[in-house]
């Protein structure tokens, strides 16, 4: 009752592009103020221009970097006093088909950086601004990936992280209960994104050979979301699978 009375605040990382901005959309849509962050001005300025002036924030921020999601987080606090949802989304599939015994440390390193890193520094500063603002708590949504349960070929590193992540909801879901602090995931198979274009053109398989696999619309992703977010804090989605119906996830390999 309490977020229904009073406007609701979000952030949503990754926002310039795909997912990120099809559910800061929907956010907004549904009543939301939303904090957009992500690498690009431009693009985030393009994600900003989809919806009513006033409605958000664009901050540019490298989560990778420390003093950034400081200085987002402080944003927010000045410009809305509180926060109520985190969309931890930002992330990298890194270099695709490398062979693990290939793989360069640096790119091991930016996607670790990226994925793990970027958002175990996000949802920190959100847990702290939920502990500590008036009324108490908030919500963390973190973007896994159907890769948190079962991996592609030669992705070890995407792979890795997407894990962790899971590891990363548990705990924040379990350290967060005494102070009204929800935590849950999102795994997401195949919305059709800039990042996923190439399944339309085949993507190798567990048995080496080259697929085309369907996707689906990045809205049936961000409505999801909006759900998830929209639950009282006395309810939470821990994880939700949301995926393309035939695409090869049950049964890969």
């Amino acid at each position: 009752m309490e977020s229904a009375r009073r406007a609701r605040i979000a952030v949503v990382t990754g926002a310039g592009s795909g997912i990120g901005r099809a559910v800061a959309v929907e956010l907004v849509r549904a009543g939301w103020s939303v904090v957009l962050a992500g690498r690009r001005t431009g693009t985030l300025e393009e994600t900003a221009a989809l919806v009513p002036e006033g409605r958000c924030l664009a901050v540019r921020t490298d989560v990778r970097e420390p003093a950034d999601v400081e200085a987002l987080f402080t944003a927010v606090r000045d410009r809305f006093g509180r926060l109520d949802l985190l969309f931890n989304n930002a992330g990298t599939f890194g270099p695709g088909g490398v062979p693990v015994e290939e793989l360069p440390y640096e790119a091991w390193r930016h996607v670790v950086d990226t994925n793990l890193n970027g958002a175990f520094l996000c949802a920190q500063a959100a847990y702290r601004q939920m502990k500590e603002q008036d009324p108490q708590g908030g919500r963390i949504i973190n973007n896994g990936s159907i890769s948190a349960h079962t991996p592609r070929p030669r992705s070890v590193a995407y792979t890795a992280t997407k894990h962790a992540l899971t590891g990363l909801t548990k705990s924040l879901s379990l350290d967060g209960r005494p102070y009204r602090i929800a935590v849950g995931q999102i795994d997401i198979g195949n919305a059709a994104t800039d990042m996923t274009a190439g399944m339309r053109n085949g993507v190798p398989q567990a048995n080496g050979e080259l697929a085309v696999e369907p996707v689906m619309d990045v809205s049936d992703v961000a409505r999801t979301v909006r759900h998830m977010a929209d639950l009282p804090l006395e309810a939470n989605v821990q994880f939700a699978t949301v995926l393309a119906t035939t695409m090869p996830y049950v049964g890969r390999g």
